[in-house]
């Protein structure tokens, strides 16, 4: 079984972040969405400077956001939803038509500590992660279980992460 990471996060200093939420439901206002919220705390904890998330339907208007927080300046974009089998499901491949280089150890990580702790349907999640120019893109699921596994698994290489795209020293 993967032990839950322990090891505290430096500070991000004012780094910027963006959060993308993949929801046609939320979107049309069906209803509220849950999950950026909880993706938005994450990140101000770590240091970050994020506003709110922007929740769009899945599929190409995901790249559009991820485009638009990208040429604002975001280091880190997270987007949660839209990864699952679902035929609507199409945040992985949004997301890939806008990175550049894949990390998917990132993504990887987060499905594998899922099913360790003991949530089999993990494994259904097609989420990646990959750098668009200075930025590291992460996707999330879409369930709130999802989301605080996904950042259980982040918080300790976020900061890291976004320095090293940047060429940051190790």
């Amino acid at each position: 079984m993967t032990p839950e990471p322990t090891t505290p996060a430096a500070p991000a200093h004012g780094l910027p972040a963006a959060v993308v939420v993949a929801s046609n439901r939320a979107s049309a206002g069906v209803y509220a969405d849950t999950t950026g919220p909880l993706i938005v705390e994450a990140l101000l904890g770590l240091g970050f400077e994020v506003g709110e998330p922007a929740v769009v339907p899945d599929g190409e208007p995901v790249a559009a956001a991820i485009r638009a927080v990208v040429e604002a300046g975001a280091r880190v974009v997270l987007t949660t939803g839209g990864t699952g089998l679902t035929p609507t499901d199409r945040t992985p491949e949004a997301t890939r038509s806008v990175v550049e280089r894949e990390v998917p150890g990132i993504a990887e990580a987060i499905r594998a500590h899922g099913v360790a702790k003991g949530v089999p349907t993990a494994m259904l999640s097609r989420g990646i992660a990959g750098v668009v120019g200075t930025t590291l893109v992460v996707n999330l699921p879409g369930s709130r279980g999802g989301v605080k596994d996904g950042l259980a698994v982040l918080t300790p290489v976020l900061v890291h992460a976004a320095e090293q795209v940047v060429g940051s020293d190790h």
